[in-house]
Formats: C-alpha cells, structure tokens, sequence
C-alpha cells in the first residue's frame, strides 16, 4: 500500500529547499512506529520497497505488451544525491525489456554543435518503455547557469523551451515523473568523505566535485527557480528528501507506482479465435 505519495512530496509553487526537509522520513515504518528500533525499521522498509517492485515490474509487463504510452522518469540532485542508487534499488529485479537509463554528461563536441535538446530528445522513451534520466535537459538551466556559461534571458527563454518540449512529450503519450533528490550539505560531505576513506570507492571521487560544493547555496536557488518555472500538471515535480536511502528508495518507488497504476494499463486483447490454432 502506497501513501499517494504523488500528493505528499509534489513540489509547491512556492518551492523552498530547506535542509531540515532533507531528513524528512514520513514514508518510513519508524515514523509510523516510533517503537521501532532502526534496524528493524529498515528491514520493514526494505520489504516494503520490494513489494513496491514486484507491483511495478507487474505494471512495467503489461505497458510493454501494450505498447501505447510511454513513461520518463527524471532524477536530478547534487552531487551524491543517491541518482545511480536509486536506478539500481529501483529496477534491478525488473525485467531489462521495456527499461532504459540514460546517463547526461558533460556534452561532447558534436552535440554542442546541436541545440541543447538535441541528445535528449533522441533519448526519451518509445512506446512500452520506461526511459530514467540520470540527470537531463535540466543541466542546460542550473550548471551553466550557476556557471555563468548563460545569463538570466538566456535562462528564461531555455524554461519557455523546456516547458514546450515536455508538453510535446506529455502530448504524444509520454508520462512524465521528475524527481529532485534532496540531500543536506552535510550529508553530501558524509558521502563524498566516504568516497575519499574507502578504496574501492574512490575511483568515484571527482574533485571538481568539491569546487562545485562551494556553490552549494546558489545550486539551492538555481534548483528552486528551475523546479517553479518548470513545474505542470503534465510534467510535475516531486521533491524526495535523500539523506536516507533507503526512504528515498521507498518514495521514489511509490511514485512510479502510483504513476503506473493510473495509466489505465492490460495486456492487448488475444487473436479472436485461439481455438482455432493447435500447435504441433
């Protein structure tokens, strides 16, 4: 059972990225049960996660088989938000027909030849397919603003560009979830501490990822005017608090639940008249 979680972490219009909201557990078994020691408490949620999966590779079988709509999911966030995580927790036990994750780097020549769009649009879903973006177009609106690579027009004409390509993707039969994963400034110096103390993690530690963490508050700003600009009913925003994971995992998993299960989704209708066959 789900907690419509759709309703519960739907980015306002208003939006403010407090810090305290980063710790936010109110999927959790614990802030249901108090009681509950934490590890038991994880155990519960990670059960919970997994039955959340079995429902969702349920749902991910028939919008294959269907092959009419289409589902983007977006996951954005600071660096060590949990967005390869999340792709791991989420769709590891689903099967690889009909799922694709998409990675958005640092562009590379050719496609800064192209308008900024360009590589994305070639990456969005076709019918039957859940199509992740780890990371998106939303690059083009915060690094390269908070980067001084674009000025304020240039910002504002790139949402009215943003917010049209995903109508048109909303109106040729794309459900589209976007999800901001909300860590803590401390947080992310935990886990990027951890990459440097642990060797066989560090291979991941990027120290352009450390000067990045001194713009963290203008990040914070560039995130909240991106996720207002940007925010539709057919392409809505959701805040998931990230510091743990495994209650990120938990929302994260009910929203595209819930966005699956309001898609009207069946298997197509058999050969009208099976009887007639017999295989030999």
């Amino acid at each position: 059972m789900t907690h419509n979680a759709r309703q519960r972490f739907r980015a306002t219009a208003k939006l403010k990225l407090h810090e305290k909201y980063a710790d936010d557990a109110a999927f959790s078994s614990r802030s249901a049960n108090p009681e509950l020691s934490k590890s038991k408490a994880k155990a519960l949620d990670l059960k919970r996660i997994a039955a959340l999966i079995d429902r969702i590779r349920a749902l991910q079988d028939k919008l294959y088989a269907q092959h009419k709509q289409k589902v983007l999911l977006i996951l954005q966030g600071m660096d060590t938000a949990g967005k390869d995580g999340t792709i791991r927790a989420m769709f590891n036990g689903i099967s690889p027909m009909g799922i694709r994750a998409a990675a958005f780097k640092a562009p590379t020549d050719n496609e800064l030849a192209h308008d900024y769009l360009w590589r994305v649009h070639q990456q969005v879903p076709v019918k039957g397919e859940i199509a992740i973006f780890n990371r998106s177009h939303y690059e083009d609106v915060l690094i390269t603003k908070v980067q001084g690579m674009i000025d304020g027009e240039e910002c504002q004409r790139r949402y009215a560009q943003i917010r049209d390509f995903e109508r048109m993707l909303a109106e040729t039969g794309t459900v589209i979830v976007k999800v901001f994963l909300h860590i803590s400034k401390e947080e992310q110096r935990e886990r990027l501490q951890e990459r440097l103390d642990d060797p066989d993690k560090q291979w991941k530690f990027n120290p352009a990822d450390v000067e990045q963490r001194k713009k963290w508050n203008d990040y914070q700003r560039a995130y909240e005017q991106a996720i207002r600009e940007t925010n539709a009913p057919h392409a809505p925003w959701y805040v998931v608090p990230a510091n743990s994971k495994t209650h990120r995992n938990l929302v994260v998993a009910s929203l595209l639940l819930e966005t699956l299960e309001g898609m009207d989704l069946a298997y197509p209708e058999p050969h009208p008249d099976l009887s007639s066959f017999t295989v030999e």
